[in-house]
């Protein structure tokens, strides 16, 4: 199953919202967004659904197997793609948008060849 762009953000929402706290509810997804309730709750329903999180009888979210296979993937192209930019000469702030909107859409080749083209760099 081929996952959307907005599945993806949420997906590297929630792992890194579970990277800086113990439990992640669906509010939490929210406020680091900032998108409406219902917006949120619907995705995570959909991601559910998918298999890409697993919500407990308490809403703390947790990425499945495939989940955090995605939200890692999503997050090193952001991460990556980000330093790359800010290295160019980008501001920050320009560089992580940018990233956010190139990271879902580039091929795994390209990106490929920019990590180890940044790897050299170092």
């Amino acid at each position: 199953m081929q996952i959307q762009e907005s599945g993806e953000m949420y997906l590297e929402t929630v792992y890194v919202l579970s990277q800086k706290m113990k439990n992640v509810r669906s509010i939490d997804v929210c406020d680091y967004m900032g998108f409406s309730k219902p917006s949120v709750s619907r995705a995570m329903s959909i991601l559910k659904s998918a298999e890409y999180i697993n919500v407990d009888p308490s809403g703390y979210l947790t990425l499945t197997e495939s989940g955090l296979e995605i939200a890692e993937r999503t997050y090193e192209r952001h991460k990556v793609l980000t330093e790359v930019f800010t290295r160019l000469g980008v501001n920050g702030e320009t560089a992580e948008l940018d990233a956010c909107r190139i990271e879902h859409c580039i091929s795994a080749e390209t990106f490929e060849a920019i990590k180890a083209h940044l790897e050299k760099m170092k």
